[in-house]
């Protein structure tokens, strides 16, 4: 391969900075199996809830950094960089205490301040075998991200988790 074919541009970092990607049915109904009922997403939209169905869910105007997280969660966050962090670290501060369970889907930056905080607070992992074609906003599925993905739980229900979720990968005890 020449030099010149090769995109330069693949790193994550170099994504479109849309944070408006959607989470497919069967990683939510994965949730629900583990969690039994979602509570709280507080990143999401109306589009997103129409699949999660939280009982209350906050959008990007709603501005759920600013609200209240209680019961159990699930998650996808908005992933610019500005934002995650933000968001993992309100997610850190509540569970175990508001947050009684929680099933947050972030990329796999392994090496990033937020994924550590995350795991910190978490009981177990799954790296899906595959990257998620997540449904944009107007409800199309998407290409194949720039980067890997990652089920991360908090709670009580730890093996059951990893059997319901590594029909969709590997994962592991934290």
């Amino acid at each position: 391969i020449a030099l010149s074919n090769v995109n330069k541009n693949v790193h994550v970092s170099n994504n479109s900075g849309e944070n408006e990607w959607y989470t497919p049915p069967q990683y939510i109904a994965a949730a629900k199996k583990v969690m039994g009922v979602i509570d709280i997403d507080p990143a999401s939209s109306e589009l997103a809830n129409k699949t999660v169905q939280a009982k209350k869910f906050y959008t990007a105007q709603d501005n759920g950094l600013t609200k209240e997280w209680r019961g159990k969660l699930w998650m996808n966050p908005p992933y610019s960089s500005e934002l995650i962090g933000k968001f993992i670290a309100k997610y850190s501060e509540h569970v175990g205490r508001d947050v009684s369970e929680g099933i947050v889907l972030v990329n796999n930056a392994t090496e990033t301040v937020w994924f550590q905080q995350l795991v910190s607070v978490s009981n177990a992992i799954v790296f899906p075998n595959s990257r998620i074609k997540f449904i944009d906003k107007f409800g199309n599925p998407s290409g194949a991200p720039l980067q890997g993905q990652a089920f991360i739980y908090s709670g009580k229900q730890v093996d059951f988790f990893l059997e319901v979720f590594c029909a969709f990968g590997w994962g592991a005890t934290l």
